[in-house]
């Protein structure tokens, strides 16, 4: 019978849930955004990334700080904020932070480091018709 380990697995699964979720609420609070968005890019949590990019840009600075954090980012951090930002985009409530973040994108990567994202051929063209 593994009903009791399966159990134990998913309450040690929901208690790490649970710890990510206040680290996060923390690090938003220490306004420590590159950790916030990193946790919540792996969390894949694309409104809590759109909460902290919103949070980066009321700041005085905003943009150059978005700019900061955005670079630092790791590739599958960047292909996953490119396929929240898709998304963001299409609602005019959003639709600034997406192109914010979208900015960034483009002035530091260079063409052929896009070109190598995962679903950039995708993104574009569902971004095309917003932008």
């Amino acid at each position: 019978d593994v009903t009791e380990i399966e159990e134990r697995e998913a309450q040690a699964k929901q208690e790490e849930q649970i710890m990510k979720e206040q680290e996060l609420s923390n690090l938003l609070h220490e306004k420590r955004y590159l950790k916030a968005l990193g946790l919540a890019i792996s969390l894949d949590r694309p409104h809590t990334v759109l909460t902290v990019v919103k949070a980066i840009l009321k700041e005085p600075e905003g943009r150059r700080h978005l700019e900061e954090n955005i670079v630092r980012l790791r590739k599958d951090q960047k292909e996953a904020v490119l396929a929240f930002l898709v998304t963001w985009n299409t609602n005019s409530r959003h639709c600034h932070e997406a192109q914010a973040v979208m900015e960034t994108l483009l002035r530091h990567e260079e063409p052929e480091s896009l070109l190598h994202f995962s679903g950039i051929k995708p993104a574009v063209e569902s971004l095309l018709p917003y932008t």
